[in-house]
């Protein structure tokens, strides 16, 4: 055989190298293919677009504009909010609940971030009743954080054992724990006013009367010490002595609108309607933007057949702030109550624009 001929023999060896090469590229682009694949498949997905900046959703939340929801929650999706921005979006959220916000709660209850827990703490108690309450609070009950467990004892005190259910024990023992630190520390008004709230849930009257005199004691002028007492004693059947003691913060804080509502509700508890009356009227006229006062202003007109009376509060309230859900759904009521469904129908057009998906739309209020 020629040199020449020998040269254009192909070589077996080097052709399996080379395909063996290519195998084995093609492996690895397949590999590197599928990894990719399975990495979409488990990525999380995209969070939804955010139009309006933190300010701009909180004044529309804040002040009850359309689609005030909807731009509220999706500030909940972004991942650059500070702590104390997150609480400020939870004090809006109150008033569009729903299955989202629900959602947004139960995230914000476990996030590591105290400030976040007890603002959303805050949140649950005023949007969701008593029997969902627990089963949403009661976890935080054994929560490593002092301030976010206690303040879990704090939401969940009033709870009847039946709305309480599993977590009546686990209750009882983070109230004792609560009890037992607020005696570790010096003094105040404020703590008194704790250890009450927690001697009442004990079953201790007195002790929680003695607990309310020390803090009037350490500080005379504090006004919700002072008409803590007068409650206290009124649901114990000390009238009288409620009375006397009511009729001493009053001649102290005359022009004071907190002693002029507790003044109307204990009016009200004795049956004394026209004078509570009064006196609820002149708390409103001592603090008109009060919106919790003229509620239950409100209210105590309804029950006593003021019917128009009890509607203009509520419609005042609306006014001063649209986003009230709480007097929004009481007027639709009243005015359905009324037989004024033109009036319904305005006001459940006006509350489905605020949020689509609030459960009094659901229901069929």
């Amino acid at each position: 055989m020629s040199e020449s001929s020998s040269r254009r023999t192909p070589d077996p060896l080097g052709a399996r190298r080379r395909w063996q090469v290519a195998l084995a590229l093609a492996l690895l682009l397949m590999v590197i293919g599928l990894g990719l694949l399975v990495r979409n498949w488990h990525a999380p997905p995209a969070a939804p677009q955010v139009n309006h900046s933190y300010a701009e959703a909180l004044e529309q939340a804040h002040g009850g504009k359309p689609g005030a929801a909807r731009v509220l929650y999706q500030q909940f999706t972004r991942t650059d909010l500070s702590d104390i921005r997150r609480a400020g979006l939870l004090a809006e959220l109150v008033n569009y609940p729903g299955p989202q916000a629900l959602k947004i709660l139960r995230g914000d209850l476990k996030r590591p971030a105290p400030l976040v827990q007890q603002t959303a703490i805050q949140a649950v108690t005023a949007m969701l009743p008593e029997a969902q309450r627990s089963l949403l609070l009661g976890p935080l009950l054994e929560d490593p954080d002092p301030s976010v467990r206690f303040g879990a004892v704090e939401a969940l005190l009033d709870l009847s054992p039946d709305d309480l259910g599993l977590y009546y024990g686990a209750l009882q023992e983070a109230a004792q724990q609560y009890e037992q630190a607020l005696n570790a520390q010096v003094p105040s008004a404020s703590r008194q006013l704790a250890l009450s709230r927690l001697y009442i849930n004990d079953g201790a009257p007195q002790k929680a009367i003695e607990a309310l005199q020390v803090a009037t004691r350490l500080e005379p002028d504090n006004l919700e010490a002072g008409l803590a007492l007068v409650l206290l004693l009124d649901r114990q059947g000390q009238a009288d002595r409620s009375r006397q003691l009511l009729a001493q913060w009053l001649e102290k804080h005359p022009q004071s609108s907190m002693a002029q509502h507790a003044l109307g509700q204990w009016l009200l508890r004795h049956q004394q309607n026209e004078y509570a009356l009064l006196a609820l009227t002149r708390a409103i006229e001592l603090e008109p933007d009060n919106t919790a006062y003229r509620y239950d202003l409100a209210v105590a007109l309804h029950d006593l057949d003021q019917l128009e009376a009890a509607q203009r509060q509520l419609e005042d309230i609306l006014k001063r702030e649209p986003a009230d859900r709480r007097a929004r759904i009481l007027l639709i009521r009243y005015w359905k109550d009324a037989g004024q469904l033109q009036k319904v129908q305005v006001l459940l057009a006006e509350l489905e624009q605020l949020n689509a998906d609030d459960p009094a739309l659901q229901q069929g209020l």
